[in-house]
């Protein structure tokens, strides 16, 4: 896999549909263990709460799984999850709250509740693709750090740290099918007098269509 779909941050957001309130949280996790863990932090937080339904999905053993809580089977969970899949989200968890306000909303009503409580919250936390990017360094001298510091910015990578010293260190994370052609650029660039060093490999938010 080089590449998977996410979102960026925790968030939650919420609407009320007759009487019955509901909210909507969403978080990026990256094991089980985060997932059991944010879904006990809203259950004790909203304890007084009819239901706290529940859908993850992570990359890790491609792990799947929702809780109804209470619900009529396949009416909360499952559309919860359902958005994730069709989202194509993946280390994502999202728990949907329901305050009960006396009116039942039917088995149909159900479904499209917790679908719009599940969307609502990771729309709030904002998607984003996550690409397998090489972490890499150059080394060059204060004459080359002007020309070299918006090539590689022009190239898609994203420089992450400049240490200032005896020479000019940039590190930064590209693609990692970039890496070869940004490479070939730095050392055009600096008439051989420099060249990037892979220093490791990792997922990271990519602007595609870099040029």
């Amino acid at each position: 896999m080089n590449e998977y779909r996410t979102i960026k941050t925790a968030a939650s957001d919420s609407f009320v549909e007759r009487k019955s309130r509901f909210i909507g949280y969403a978080r990026p996790v990256q094991t089980q263990q985060q997932a059991v863990d944010f879904i006990e932090e809203i259950r004790q937080k909203h304890w007084d709460a009819t239901h706290n339904v529940y859908a993850y999905c992570l990359r890790d053993g491609q792990q799947k799984r929702y809780s109804d809580d209470g619900e009529p089977q396949g009416t909360a969970g499952v559309p919860a999850l359902d958005v994730l899949l069709k989202e194509n989200l993946t280390d994502v968890c999202v728990v949907c709250t329901r305050y009960f306000g006396g009116i039942l909303l039917g088995t149909g009503g159900l479904v499209r509740a917790y679908s719009h409580t599940a969307k609502i919250a990771v729309e709030k936390a904002g998607m984003v693709t996550m690409s397998l990017c090489a972490e890499g360094e150059t080394v060059c001298d204060y004459t080359l750090y002007g020309k070299l510091q918006p090539l590689l910015c022009r190239l898609g990578a994203v420089i992450t740290d400049t240490v200032f010293a005896d020479n000019v260190t940039l590190r930064f994370y590209v693609p990692s099918e970039q890496f070869g052609f940004l490479n070939a650029q730095v050392v055009d660039a600096s008439s051989g007098r420099c060249s990037c060093k892979k220093t490791g490999e990792s997922f990271a938010p990519v602007e595609h269509g870099a040029n």
